[in-house]
């Protein structure tokens, strides 16, 4: 993995969602990371983040793949779109 490549949100959901949503990019070979905003502040001492809720992103190249299998699972979460 290159230093310059970039990572893009591709959804944002309960931790036990982001946790599948991961099972399935690992098989598909997909690099995904977590960002837990709320967790993170409540460790530094101060408020950040919504609870419950966490950020997936995976690499830009993977990004069209990922949302897809992401909206496929998960259709209700992008009504908005």
């Amino acid at each position: 993995m290159s230093v310059e490549e970039s990572y893009k949100r591709v959804y944002t959901g309960p931790e036990t969602n982001v946790q599948y949503l991961q099972e399935l990019f690992d098989k598909e070979g997909i690099h995904s990371r977590v960002r837990n905003d709320f967790d993170s502040g409540l460790r530094a001492g101060f408020g950040g983040g919504l609870p419950g809720q966490v950020l997936l992103f995976v690499l830009e190249r993977e990004y069209e793949k990922a949302v897809k299998i992401a909206k496929e699972t998960f259709p209700k979460d992008f009504n908005n779109e």
